[in-house]
C-alpha cells in the first residue's frame, strides 16, 4: 500500500479546460449532458466512440458507463463512474478503467447572461507524461473539446 501511495504522489497531475456558452436554461443542457445516449453527439467520428452499457443509463452517483473507441487506431476499453450528481448544476465523472493514470470530468452549467455557461473541467494524468503528454495527449484533448464545442454550438445555436 505505501508503495501505491508513493506511485500517485509521483503523478504529474494535469488540467484542461473548456467552456462554450449556449442560449439555454441549465435544465435543457443538464437534461442533454446527463443521457449518455448523446455521447455519440459529442465525440469526434475519429474516435469510433461505442457505448456498451445498455440505454438507457440511470444517471446518478455511482452509475457505471462502458465504452469501446479507437485512439490512433487502437481500441481502448473505458469505464467511468459517475462520483457526483447534482442537477441542473453539475456532475462528475471519474475513470475507472481506461488509458489515463487518472481522470476526473466536472461538468458545470451555470446560467449566464440569458442562457448557460457549460464548462468542462478535467482533471488527469498519463503514463510516462514526459514523452505522452506534449506530443500526443494534450493535442488531442484539445482536439477532442473542440471538436465538442463546435458541435454544442452547431446544435444549440441554431435553436435560437
Amino acid at each position: 500500500m505505501e508503495a501505491r501511495i508513493l506511485f500517485q504522489s509521483r503523478m504529474k497531475i494535469r488540467g484542461f479546460r473548456s467552456e462554450v456558452w449556449l442560449p439555454l436554461a441549465p435544465a435543457e443542457l443538464f437534461d442533454f449532458f446527463s443521457d449518455a445516449g448523446n455521447l455519440n453527439v459529442l465525440t469526434p467520428p475519429w474516435l469510433h466512440l461505442s457505448v456498451v452499457t445498455p440505454m438507457p443509463v440511470e444517471m446518478k452517483p455511482g452509475a457505471q458507463i462502458d465504452y469501446r473507441m479507437r485512439v490512433h487506431g487502437l481500441p481502448i476499453r473505458w469505464r467511468t463512474r459517475i462520483t457526483l450528481w447534482d442537477p441542473p448544476h453539475r456532475f462528475d465523472d471519474e475513470q475507472i478503467i481506461g488509458p489515463y493514470r487518472r481522470w476526473l470530468h466536472t461538468h458545470t452549467f451555470e446560467k449566464y447572461d440569458g442562457g448557460t455557461n457549460v464548462c468542462d473541467l478535467i482533471s488527469y494524468a498519463v503514463p510516462v507524461d514526459f514523452l505522452t503528454h506534449r506530443l500526443f495527449v494534450r493535442p488531442e484533448i484539445e482536439k477532442i473539446f473542440g471538436f465538442r464545442s463546435s458541435e454544442l454550438t452547431k446544435r444549440f445555436l441554431r435553436r435560437k
